[in-house]
């Protein structure tokens, strides 16, 4: 049976986004309505609609608090990760898996609902934030090349970014029949260094 979780001074907002991530974990982004997560917050449906304007709506906000969340955890791993460049430009990469495991409601929101990054002003500015953190990074662990044979940090920070999602959704989601002898961070780290050594960015004993 949902729990009553009410609300307190008047954050109503809030209390819906909460019951909205528990609901889309458990179901999927699709698989509940509106009714169910004003139940869920203990409220009437009418009450949801004073915040937001339906259900893909409400997923959107909780992908635009999933994404501030994650800009500060890959941020902090990229700053943790210093002084050495790759050290950095790795930390960044496990900070996505540590990201998926412990906010699993905020990452389908923000990967698998199918919401636009770019539904509103505000959800692109929060996305782009997360993603300047990790081009970032790229960008350091390229200073030693010459630039006009640098490749586009843009370019290979796009490639880490879609390994480290596609080894969340095959590995650390636990997506049936997916299965590997090897954990999803060291699946990470390896396919990362494959990469980069490929792209002559380090040296192939690094």
């Amino acid at each position: 049976m949902p729990k009553k979780r009410g609300y307190h001074h008047g954050n109503l907002r809030q209390a819906l986004v909460e019951a909205a991530l528990e609901l889309i974990e458990a179901k999927g982004p699709t698989g509940f309505t509106l009714s169910e997560a004003a139940k869920q917050a203990g409220v009437t449906p009418a009450a949801v609609y004073r915040h937001f304007e339906g259900r893909e709506d409400l997923i959107a906000e909780a992908a635009h608090q999933g994404y501030e969340i994650f800009a500060d955890v890959i941020d902090y791993a990229y700053q943790s990760g210093q002084p050495s460049a790759l050290a950095a430009f790795e930390a960044t990469g496990r900070a996505y898996l540590a990201f998926a495991r412990k906010y699993p409601g905020h990452y389908i929101a923000m990967f698998e609902s199918g919401i636009s990054v770019n539904r509103n002003p505000e959800l692109a500015k929060v996305a782009r934030h997360a993603w300047d953190v990790l081009e970032r990074a790229a960008e350091d662990l390229s200073q030693h090349i010459p630039a006009e044979k640098r490749p586009p940090a843009s370019m290979f920070s796009a490639h880490i970014w879609a390994m480290s999602h596609g080894v969340v959704e095959l590995f650390a989601r636990n997506s049936p029949g997916k299965q590997s002898a090897f954990a999803a961070e060291d699946l990470l780290e390896t396919g990362i260094g494959v990469y980069l050594r490929g792209l002559g960015l380090i040296a192939p004993d690094d």
